[in-house]
Protein backbone atom coordinates (compact mmCIF):
# COMPACT_ATOMS: atom_id res chain seq x y z
CA UNK A 1 0.00 0.00 0.00
CA UNK A 2 1.06 3.57 -0.42
CA UNK A 3 2.20 5.61 2.56
CA UNK A 4 -1.01 7.63 2.89
CA UNK A 5 -3.15 4.50 3.17
CA UNK A 6 -0.87 3.16 5.87
CA UNK A 7 -1.25 6.30 7.96
CA UNK A 8 -4.77 7.49 7.16
CA UNK A 9 -6.85 4.43 6.33
CA UNK A 10 -7.88 1.53 8.53
CA UNK A 11 -8.77 -1.83 6.97
CA UNK A 12 -10.17 -4.76 8.93
CA UNK A 13 -11.17 -8.16 7.59
CA UNK A 14 -14.74 -9.37 8.05
CA UNK A 15 -15.48 -13.09 8.28
CA UNK A 16 -18.75 -12.46 6.42
CA UNK A 17 -19.68 -11.74 2.82
CA UNK A 18 -19.95 -8.15 1.64
CA UNK A 19 -23.76 -8.30 1.74
CA UNK A 20 -23.83 -9.84 5.22
CA UNK A 21 -21.29 -7.32 6.50
CA UNK A 22 -23.32 -4.40 5.12
CA UNK A 23 -26.48 -5.82 6.67
CA UNK A 24 -24.76 -6.34 10.01
CA UNK A 25 -23.35 -2.78 9.97
CA UNK A 26 -26.68 -1.13 9.19
CA UNK A 27 -28.35 -3.21 11.91
CA UNK A 28 -25.69 -2.23 14.44
CA UNK A 29 -26.05 1.43 13.51
CA UNK A 30 -29.83 1.29 13.90
CA UNK A 31 -29.48 -0.40 17.29
CA UNK A 32 -27.16 2.42 18.42
CA UNK A 33 -29.62 5.08 17.23
CA UNK A 34 -27.27 6.28 14.52
CA UNK A 35 -28.55 7.50 11.19
CA UNK A 36 -27.71 5.70 7.95
CA UNK A 37 -27.67 8.43 5.33
CA UNK A 38 -26.92 6.20 2.33
CA UNK A 39 -25.92 2.72 1.30
CA UNK A 40 -24.35 2.86 -2.16
CA UNK A 41 -23.84 -0.44 -3.93
CA UNK A 42 -21.11 0.72 -6.25
CA UNK A 43 -20.80 -2.67 -7.97
CA UNK A 44 -24.53 -2.57 -8.84
CA UNK A 45 -24.10 0.94 -10.24
CA UNK A 46 -21.19 -0.30 -12.34
CA UNK A 47 -23.31 -3.19 -13.66
CA UNK A 48 -26.02 -0.73 -14.69
CA UNK A 49 -23.36 1.11 -16.71
CA UNK A 50 -22.30 -2.15 -18.36
CA UNK A 51 -19.10 -2.40 -16.32
CA UNK A 52 -17.76 -4.92 -13.87
CA UNK A 53 -16.58 -4.02 -10.37
CA UNK A 54 -15.81 -6.31 -7.44
CA UNK A 55 -18.44 -6.23 -4.70
CA UNK A 56 -18.09 -2.71 -3.31
CA UNK A 57 -20.57 -0.96 -1.02
CA UNK A 58 -20.16 2.41 0.69
CA UNK A 59 -22.16 3.12 3.87
CA UNK A 60 -22.54 6.75 5.01
CA UNK A 61 -23.69 7.17 8.59
CA UNK A 62 -23.48 9.35 11.63
CA UNK A 63 -25.14 11.21 14.42
CA UNK A 64 -25.92 14.86 13.67
CA UNK A 65 -25.57 15.70 17.37
CA UNK A 66 -21.97 14.45 17.25
CA UNK A 67 -20.97 15.64 13.78
CA UNK A 68 -22.49 19.11 13.75
CA UNK A 69 -20.09 20.62 16.32
CA UNK A 70 -17.17 19.19 14.32
CA UNK A 71 -18.40 20.82 11.11
CA UNK A 72 -19.21 24.05 12.95
CA UNK A 73 -15.61 24.28 14.19
CA UNK A 74 -14.07 23.07 10.93
CA UNK A 75 -16.46 23.57 7.99
CA UNK A 76 -14.29 21.57 5.57
CA UNK A 77 -14.74 18.52 7.81
CA UNK A 78 -18.06 18.17 5.99
CA UNK A 79 -15.98 16.65 3.19
CA UNK A 80 -15.41 13.65 5.50
CA UNK A 81 -18.72 13.69 7.36
CA UNK A 82 -20.95 11.84 7.65
CA UNK A 83 -18.56 9.00 8.38
CA UNK A 84 -18.04 6.44 5.65
CA UNK A 85 -17.23 2.73 5.71
CA UNK A 86 -16.29 0.96 2.50
CA UNK A 87 -17.08 -2.75 2.48
CA UNK A 88 -15.42 -4.48 -0.44
CA UNK A 89 -14.38 -7.87 -1.72
CA UNK A 90 -10.75 -8.70 -2.38
CA UNK A 91 -10.85 -12.21 -3.77
CA UNK A 92 -12.48 -14.35 -1.10
CA UNK A 93 -11.82 -11.75 1.62
CA UNK A 94 -14.23 -9.03 2.73
CA UNK A 95 -12.56 -5.78 3.79
CA UNK A 96 -13.99 -3.04 5.98
CA UNK A 97 -12.12 0.20 5.27
CA UNK A 98 -12.50 3.74 6.61
CA UNK A 99 -10.50 6.88 7.27
CA UNK A 100 -8.74 6.83 10.62
CA UNK A 101 -10.43 9.16 13.11
CA UNK A 102 -6.97 10.47 14.04
CA UNK A 103 -6.27 11.27 10.39
CA UNK A 104 -9.56 13.14 10.04
CA UNK A 105 -8.89 15.05 13.26
CA UNK A 106 -5.39 15.97 12.12
CA UNK A 107 -6.59 16.98 8.65
CA UNK A 108 -8.91 19.60 10.14
CA UNK A 109 -6.96 20.51 13.28
CA UNK A 110 -9.71 19.33 15.61
CA UNK A 111 -9.43 19.72 19.36
CA UNK A 112 -9.21 16.54 21.44
CA UNK A 113 -12.83 17.02 22.47
CA UNK A 114 -14.04 17.22 18.87
CA UNK A 115 -11.76 14.41 17.73
CA UNK A 116 -13.30 12.16 20.38
CA UNK A 117 -16.65 12.54 18.59
CA UNK A 118 -15.20 10.56 15.66
CA UNK A 119 -13.49 7.81 17.62
CA UNK A 120 -16.55 5.58 17.99
CA UNK A 121 -15.95 4.17 14.52
CA UNK A 122 -13.06 2.05 15.81
CA UNK A 123 -14.99 -0.03 18.38
CA UNK A 124 -17.97 -0.13 16.03
CA UNK A 125 -15.93 -1.74 13.26
CA UNK A 126 -14.19 -4.02 15.76
CA UNK A 127 -17.62 -5.34 16.76
CA UNK A 128 -18.65 -5.51 13.10
CA UNK A 129 -15.81 -7.85 12.14
CA UNK A 130 -15.90 -9.78 15.41
CA UNK A 131 -17.72 -13.03 16.06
Amino acid sequence: MTEWTETQVVTKVSPRTVADTVSRLTGMLAAKGMRVFAVIDQSAEAREAGLKLRETTLVLFGNPAAGTPVMDAAPLAALDLPLKVLIWADGSRTNVTYYSPAAIAARYGLSAELAARLSGIDPLTDALVGG
